[in-house]
């Protein structure tokens, strides 16, 4: 009996650290997801800033195969040539540029009727998508353990941020102090 108990021990051990070992793993999948989503969001800028612009400012890089949002479709040719310190595209683009807007931040868009999902980052999406499968108000902790963040303050303590930011940007309600469900009906204005 004691070597079993031992044994068992030593699996709970283990497995204690795998646990924790995922919780770490998932952590730094959520910052190097939300790290691609600014990148992709500051390669879309500066194609847009330095491609010049139709009547809404957006417009693709001379000579570029341009698609939708002025991103260029055929690789990063037109990105290297744009930034580029002394070429024309560049002078050109830092001329009529605005001034530096929140770099590195994330930005969470006010819901609109007829806005998709998809313009929020992929967290902001993760956490989206558990609300509708519960199908229920939850609370933080328990949003954390389904995204699998744990139960770390750090961690519910950062994703309370995001669904207050949810909250006040009006993607989701707050039906009770410290409950978050989706939004059912359509957000008033701010």
């Amino acid at each position: 009996m004691a070597e079993l108990e031992a044994r068992e021990a030593a699996a709970h051990a283990r497995a204690e650290a795998l646990r924790a070992r995922i919780a770490e793993l998932a952590e730094q999948l959520t910052a190097e997801e939300e790290l691609l989503s600014r990148l992709g969001i500051t390669r879309q800028m500066v194609l847009e800033i330095l491609g010049g612009g139709d009547e809404h400012g957006s417009g693709v890089l001379e000579g570029a195969d341009g698609g939708p949002g002025g991103v260029e479709l055929d690789g990063d040719a037109g990105v290297r040539a744009a930034l580029r310190i002394d070429g024309p595209i560049a002078r050109a683009g830092l001329e009529g540029a605005p001034a530096a807007v929140g770099v590195g931040a994330v930005r969470v868009p006010q819901w609109q009727a007829g806005l998709e999902e998809a313009v929020l980052p992929v967290a902001y999406r993760d956490v989206l998508e558990v609300l509708a499968d519960a199908g229920q108000p939850l609370r933080a902790k328990q949003i954390a353990a389904a995204l699998g963040l744990g139960e770390e303050p750090r961690g519910v303590e950062g994703l309370r941020l995001k669904l207050k930011r949810l909250v006040k940007r009006g993607w989701l309600a707050e039906p009770a102090a410290g409950l978050f469900v989706r939004r059912t009906q359509p957000a008033e204005s701010a």
